[in-house]
């Protein structure tokens, strides 16, 4: 029986995801209450019709929460109204734009210096650290590390650790996306509580130039003409700091292993202009970090031949799209250099398509030239086990990225 949680199912959800295609591509869990939808063709379907298919279940916590968590979330003034991810409302087009200012193509290119400096200054460190004792782990010293500092400076943000706000973002994560136990809940309710009151701290004050990402959601207006409100900033603030840390330090991490993996690929990196993001788009077709998401049928309909209910929550397998052979033939095969492959769902489709994909794409090229150059040498060091795996409902990557001389 699949089970999407089940330690057999994060490590090689491939042959559930091929069953699953050719049996019955839209398929109702009884163990979660979600329509699982793996073809390319259905999944982007859906992504493309935000008005059937709304987006407001996005941010629901997968495991319910118990009181005492709801509590602790509470008393930290915790919401998340409509804002980014699970905003079907007339605000959100506007409220994009205003995010995607900051990720746009010209403040990308911008930024490519920023995150080759910043990768040369974590890699010294993870160079120290492998001449010194043999070997280093490159998730957490590095693949987490780069996206969080580029975050920050690109930002504007300050007052804060970046090993704080990697604490913050991955308790969120596992808080509503994982399936922790009730004691495991309460703690990273803490943990998402104080990143909740830091973020409305920060949109509060006035300590943030106008230019800065917080200026602006401060300024920002509706479409009413009424400003931002608080909770709504701090909503898009908490959406935007996840996914431009953790979901860019899971891919990165998921480049770098692959990259290691295959047999001369970390060889031939620093000599071959362009190899690194070839390799960034095959790793985002197959083993995207956001590997699902979630909409609401708006109303009954049909989808890959099956009848939906209204209000069926599905679930959209954007792992599955990219191993759709279909669309990508054979697609167990990481080609680097596959003709269509930047048409792959990682980053979604249409008008809610990822505003941070291009910084996201950069950020992994960059990791993985500099990684390659600067650490030439290195092998990874299996120890004869599978690497620990992040599995939760719609994040999945390797925990660890361990080389050694």
């Amino acid at each position: 029986m699949l089970d999407l949680f089940s330690d057999s199912f994060v490590r090689d959800p491939y042959p559930w995801l091929d069953r699953l295609q050719v049996e019955a591509p839209v398929h109702y869990d009884p163990g979660t209450g979600l329509w699982l939808v793996s073809r390319y063709d259905d999944v982007r379907q859906v992504l493309l019709a935000p008005t059937l298919f709304h987006p407001d279940n996005a941010l629901h916590a997968v495991t319910p929460l118990p009181v005492a968590a709801l509590r602790v979330l509470a008393r930290a003034g915790f919401r998340l109204p409509s804002a980014l991810a699970n905003n079907g409302t007339p605000s959100h087009p506007g409220l994009r734009r205003t995010v995607t200012r900051f990720f746009n193509a010209e403040r990308v290119a911008a930024a490519v210096p920023v995150i080759q400096r910043v990768a040369e200054d974590v890699l010294d460190a993870v160079r120290q650290e492998i001449d010194a004792t043999g070997c280093c782990d490159l998730f957490g010293s590095f693949a987490q590390v780069l996206p969080c500092r580029v975050l920050m400076e690109l930002l504007g943000v300050g007052g804060v650790t970046p090993a704080t706000l990697i604490r913050w973002s991955d308790a969120s994560l596992e808080l509503f996306w994982g399936r922790p136990a009730q004691g495991r809940q309460l703690e990273l309710a803490e943990l998402v509580g104080e990143f909740y009151q830091w973020l409305s701290d920060a949109v509060r004050g006035d300590a943030a130039p106008p230019d800065s990402f917080i200026g602006a959601l401060s300024f920002h207006r509706l479409p009413d003409g009424e400003p931002l409100d608080i909770e709504t900033a701090v909503a898009a603030c908490f959406f935007v700091f996840i996914a431009g840390q953790s979901t860019t330090g899971q891919l990165i991490a998921t480049v770098l292993r692959r990259a290691l993996t295959e047999p001369g690929l970390w060889q031939q990196l620093p000599g071959r202009p362009g190899l690194a993001e070839a390799w960034v788009e095959e790793v985002l077709r197959r083993e995207p970090p956001v590997t699902t998401w979630r909409r609401v049928a708006a109303r009954s309909t049909e989808l890959g031949g099956v009848s939906i209910p209204d209000g069926a929550q599905l679930l959209l397998m954007l792992l599955g799209s990219g191993s759709d052979p279909k669309v990508f033939p054979r697609p167990e095969r990481m080609h680097p250099y596959r003709p269509n492959v930047r048409h792959h769902l990682a980053f979604g489709a249409g008008r809610r398509r990822c505003p941070g994909a291009s910084l996201a794409r950069a950020e992994a090229a960059v990791a993985l030239q500099v990684a390659a150059s600067r650490l030439s040498g290195v092998r990874l060091e299996e120890g004869g086990s599978e690497p620990s795996m992040l599995g939760l409902l719609s994040f999945r990557a390797p925990l660890d990225v361990t080389v050694s001389r």
